[in-house]
């Protein structure tokens, strides 16, 4: 079988410049696919290009309604294709098959059909209330922004990129989309899509590149009006540095430590396998992720021992396998990364009690596995407590008193995610009000639903993606007053100014 290969998407048109990147499973090291390498230079030609074709205005002036059916097509699209989009996505990244089919792909296509159904009934234009004590009116508008700047990361590309590029071109803006080089497949295939379904050429480009300097260029253009990032913490910051020169929009969903706080009364039948889905599903390569595990020192040492029957069930292995818990790594840096997090652990004091290690065995030696990890004794001022580890790695850390778990919950620099489990509904709510996170999840986790937005406290960003107000982000508001009085003596100047005598 041959490998695809798959150009830059610029204007319109598939550019190759010559240069290639190798998109490799993380799982067996095989070639899925080849990708123009783009840089600076496609950079600008893909903002120079969503910049000429959002002054033409084709796409800005298409009705509201025909904008969403455009969407919605591709939406359509994307849904006859669900199975082969999973598994592209699992070759590329190394997320097991069940969660790239239902939350990669699945949940794109569901926050693609709300993002449209709410463009096609967004008042871009309505009239407000009448303006005292002059006789005029105002108008309320929203207005695209212009050239919008989405760069995403390899870990849920897909769901990530329609978090921005749906609302933008819902809104009217045209768009350049950097996916990240470790998994740029469903951002192209994405543009495809578009492109098939009659999307104006410059309305949304794609280019390939790595962050330092196609991604840095993206950021600092000085004709882009917004900037929608996920990705870490501290690449949120330099982007934010870099809006200032032409005061950019931003919106900016950053890292996580999610607390996942176990109430003296949670039913453990439920709330074991869900402290293990809220940290370690998609391999753990989730922001969002619940990594603090707060459980009562009266119950820890059953809940350590549960948590460890359980985890050792779990199956490492190829993604593609419906069978399989566990993916690989999507790099073998980032294997080391996990891997030396969990040795620092320990030498902290952390103890490990079950995993942490990389699997042995043949079908393990191309790939960038390591086993799913539960640590214990772990203490709030260790390292693998404070900083995201972004692998399949639990830290239990012990409470004394429920207030004691909430000052743990919130003493971090992050608040994208938190949870709480128990059987009291009014006390479990009276805890998730405490917590000083932008989601919290009560008795589960990672629900995420295209009605809700999505987005942190603190240092885990700024702004949000999704949810009721989706499009305002992408938008600028103006208003518009009308004078209706006729006549010179009721102007607003003529309060200030008096009528000519």
């Amino acid at each position: 079988m041959s490998v695809p290969h798959y150009g830059n998407h610029i204007n319109g048109e598939w550019v190759d410049n010559g240069q290639v990147l190798e998109v490799r499973s993380p799982a067996t090291g095989e070639l899925v696919a080849t990708v123009a390498k783009g840089g600076v230079a496609e950079i600008d030609a893909a903002v120079a290009a969503a910049k000429a074709a959002h002054a033409e205005g084709t796409w800005r002036n298409t009705a509201p309604a025909d904008r969403a059916a455009l969407i919605n097509a591709v939406a359509a699209d994307l849904g006859g294709r669900l199975e082969e989009l999973a598994a592209l996505q699992s070759r590329e990244n190394g997320a097991t098959i069940r969660v790239t089919g239902a939350l990669h792909v699945g949940l794109s296509i569901a926050n693609m059909q709300f993002i449209a159904a709410q463009a096609a009934e967004y008042e871009f234009e309505k009239a407000g209330p009448e303006i005292g004590p002059v006789p005029a009116e105002g108008i309320l508008r929203r207005e695209p922004l212009g050239v919008v700047a989405a760069i995403v990361p390899w870990n849920i590309p897909l769901l990530t990129i329609v978090w921005k590029v749906t609302p933008a071109l819902a809104a009217g803006n045209t768009v350049v989309l950097k996916p990240d080089e470790h998994a740029p497949l469903l951002a192209l295939e994405l543009a495809k899509a578009f492109q098939a379904a009659g999307l104006p050429k410059g309305v949304l480009n794609v280019v390939v590149g790595e962050g330092h300097d196609a991604g840095a260029r993206l950021s600092q253009h000085p004709d882009v009006r917004k900037v929608g990032f996920t990705g870490s913490t501290e690449v949120g910051k330099s982007i934010l540095g870099a809006s200032a020169d032409n005061m950019k929009r931003v919106t900016l969903e950053l890292g996580g430590k999610g607390p996942n706080i176990l109430l003296d009364d949670a039913d453990l039948d439920v709330a074991i396998d869900g402290a293990i889905y809220a940290c370690m599903a998609n391999n753990g390569e989730a922001c969002e992720a619940g990594t603090r595990l707060l459980v009562p020192s009266s119950r820890k040492d059953e809940i350590v021992e549960r948590l460890v029957a359980r985890v050792s069930t779990m199956r490492i292995g190829d993604p593609l396998d419906l069978a399989t818990d566990i993916g690989p790594l999507i790099t073998a840096d980032q294997r080391d990364r996990v891997l030396a997090h969990i040795a620092k652990a320990e030498t902290q004091g952390a103890k490990v009690a079950v995993g942490g290690g990389a699997p042995e065995g043949a079908e393990f030696a191309h790939g960038y596995f390591v086993e799913p990890t539960v640590l214990t004794d772990v203490t709030p001022d260790m390292t693998v407590a404070c900083e995201e580890v972004f692998g399949p790695v639990l830290s239990v850390l012990t409470y004394d008193t429920v207030e004691e778990a909430i000052a743990i919950a919130n003493d971090t620099e992050y608040g994208l995610s938190a949870g709480v489990w128990g059987t009291d509904e009014t006390r479990v709510l009276d805890v998730a009000r405490q917590l000083e996170a932008g989601m919290v999840y009560v008795n589960d986790w990672h629900v995420l639903h295209p009605a809700y937005p999505f987005g942190g406290y603190k240092q885990s960003g700024l702004g949000r993606e999704g949810g009721p107000n989706a499009l305002d982000a992408y938008t600028e508001q103006k208003y518009i007053s009308v004078d209706r009085s006729g006549g010179v003596e009721n102007k607003a100047y003529a309060l200030v100014l008096g009528t000519p005598a």
